[in-house]
C-alpha cells in the first residue's frame, strides 16, 4: 500500500489530558502507551507535509452526555487540553466537537475536502466510541479509512479488538499498525 502525502491527513482524536493523564475524569487505561507511536506519526507526517487534524472532545459544563459519562472535557479547563506529548504545532488544526464523530456538527468534512484529502488515518481513543463513529461518519462521506492499531486504545482489550472487527468488516476501514503506516508514507 502506498498513501499520497497530499491527500492523506492524520487525525488525532481526543488525546486529551481528561483521558490520558492518571488524573483525568474518563481515563483511558493504555492511552499513555500509545504517545510513542502517535509522536512518531505525527514526526514523519510533518516531515513529509502531511494535514495534522486534532479532534477534541469540548463540552459545556451543563452538556447533555454528562447524565452518560462524568464530566469531562469541559471548556477551559485543563482535562479538555490536548496532551502536551501530542500539543499541535502552528499549522495544525484542532476542531472541537461535542458528540462521538468528528463529523457531527463541525467542518471537518468541509475542511478536508478543500484541502483535497481522501485519505484519513485515525489515532487516539477511544477506539469503541469517538474513533469508531468519526471511520463510520468518513466511510460513509467516501473517505478512505485507515486505523492504527497500536495507536488507539479503548477501556478493555476486548472493547479495542470489538471495534477494529466491526470498523474493517462493516466501515471497509483499514487496520494498520504504526510501521505499516510508516511504510506506506515513504
Amino acid at each position: 500500500m502506498k498513501l499520497d502525502p497530499k491527500k492523506t491527513a492524520i487525525i488525532v482524536v481526543d488525546m486529551l489530558n481528561d483521558f490520558v493523564r492518571e488524573k483525568g475524569r474518563l481515563v483511558v487505561p493504555k492511552a499513555t502507551d500509545l504517545l510513542f507511536n502517535q509522536s512518531r506519526l505525527l514526526e514523519m507526517a510533518r516531515h513529509l507535509g502531511l494535514r495534522v487534524m486534532y479532534l477534541a472532545d469540548n463540552h459545556e459544563p451543563d452538556d447533555d452526555e454528562f447524565g452518560k459519562w462524568p464530566a469531562h472535557a469541559v471548556v477551559g479547563t485543563w482535562g479538555s487540553e490536548i496532551v502536551d506529548e501530542l500539543k499541535p504545532e502552528q499549522s495544525s488544526e484542532v476542531i472541537p466537537k461535542r458528540r462521538y464523530s468528528g463529523f457531527f456538527g463541525t467542518d471537518l468534512d468541509l475542511r478536508l475536502r478543500e484541502k483535497g484529502i481522501v485519505t484519513m488515518i485515525l489515532v487516539g481513543v477511544l477506539t469503541d466510541i469517538c474513533v469508531m463513529y468519526t471511520s463510520a461518519d468518513a466511510s460513509a462521506r467516501g473517505y478512505n479509512v485507515i486505523v492504527i492499531t497500536d495507536a488507539t486504545a479503548s477501556t478493555s482489550e476486548e472493547n479495542h479488538l470489538f471495534a477494529l472487527e466491526h470498523m474493517r468488516s462493516v466501515h471497509g476501514t483499514t487496520l494498520l499498525t504504526t510501521e505499516e503506516a510508516i511504510e506506506a508514507l515513504e
